[in-house]
């Protein structure tokens, strides 16, 4: 599965003007836009490109953004944080900056990954700390991390839905990503990067006992399995659902014998006899109406039950396909950027 290039060379697809704006224009790189010094890029030139959510790190080439962008608590540490910002009326997402802020002595070329390069980390919060749980280790059995990668990092992904036989789309809830799963007669709770032990603490291990998922499985004779969802509920993120007590919805379930994603059909299957939650779907069908990176962050606009802005979609085929893109299974989330421009 691709990984995320936080911080990667590209090419500036084109550069507009913004109404009434006399010193800044918008550049397009992939299928973001960036608001840049007028005059400074132009059409065609190579460039560092860093998205949203990228955790820069306190050096002189990146201090002209401390008055806007600097954060420093215990799980980070200190550096200077992307977030999507809105000027003169236009979103911008990300920092377009020349070549030259790069090591020299050797050739950068488009799609060179320099996110280490430059000591660019992603922006999150520490599962250790969230959880004040004891932690086992990495992920067991080879189950992967959840990683849904952003349209617009990735637009060439629109052509291949356009291909895909069929898709659905979900919402995209405001919670943590939460792995439980079934194999070899062993059930273990994970959050997004490591397995959790049962220490009486843990609000996740809580959950599973609650919900008795374990024994559900067990019951079903549903081995080698992988149950992936986003936990949501006080205390986790800022609850925009506003529920007052944790839920886990289902978004994932993996075959841990093929590694492969079950179908949707199939995973509403497996919810309902385990009497899992699962994310909402919002739509599908057969052929994918939506071919251009802007109607897609049109789609993904509206509101939680709450009242509160949904954090975006998912979209995925109805039937498990594969990405040459992302060398692994076909997926897109599309961010809502009224919630991000919320935040």
């Amino acid at each position: 599965m691709t990984d995320r290039k936080l911080a990667s060379v590209q090419c500036v697809d084109r550069v507009s003007p913004i109404a009434g704006a006399d010193r800044i224009e918008c550049a397009r790189i992939l299928g973001w836009n960036v608001v840049v010094k007028k005059g400074e890029f132009k059409e065609g030139d190579r460039c560092v490109y860093f998205e949203v959510d990228s955790f820069l790190p306190v050096c002189e080439q990146f201090e002209f953004l401390r008055d806007s962008c600097y954060r420093k608590n215990e799980t980070a540490g200190e550096g200077f944080r992307l977030q999507t910002q809105k000027f003169r009326g236009q979103i911008s997402q990300g920092l377009v900056l020349p070549l030259s802020i790069l090591p020299p002595g050797r050739e950068y070329v488009q799609g060179d990954d320099v996110t280490e390069l430059l000591g660019v980390r992603k922006w999150e919060m520490e599962e250790k700390q969230v959880f004040d749980s004891g932690i086992i280790g990495e992920l067991p059995f080879g189950i992967p991390r959840t990683n849904e990668m952003r349209v617009q990092s990735y637009p060439e992904l629109i052509g291949e839905f356009l291909a895909a036989p069929s898709y659905y789309i979900t919402t995209k809830m405001d919670g943590t990503s939460v792995t439980m799963y079934w194999k070899d007669g062993k059930f273990g709770v994970c959050g997004r990067r490591y397995e959790l032990e049962d220490n009486g603490k843990n609000p996740l291990w809580k959950y599973a006992k609650k919900h008795g998922i374990e024994e559900k499985l067990r019951a079903a004779d549903l081995s080698d399995m992988a149950i992936q969802g986003e936990f949501c509920g006080p205390s986790i993120q800022k609850n925009r659902l506003k529920l007052p007590c944790p839920e886990w919805y289902v978004f994932t379930i993996l075959d841990l014998q093929t590694f492969e994603r079950l179908s949707l059909d199939e995973m509403t299957r497996i919810c309902s006899l385990l009497e899992l939650k699962q994310v909402p779907v919002e739509e599908r069908g057969e052929t994918f109406p939506y071919d251009t990176v802007e109607k897609l962050l049109e789609r993904a606009r509206g509101k939680y039950a709450s009242g509160m802005h949904k954090e975006g979609i998912v979209i995925r085929p109805t039937e498990p396909v594969y990405s040459p893109t992302l060398s692994g299974p076909l997926s897109m989330k599309v961010l809502n950027n009224d919630q991000l421009l919320k935040e």
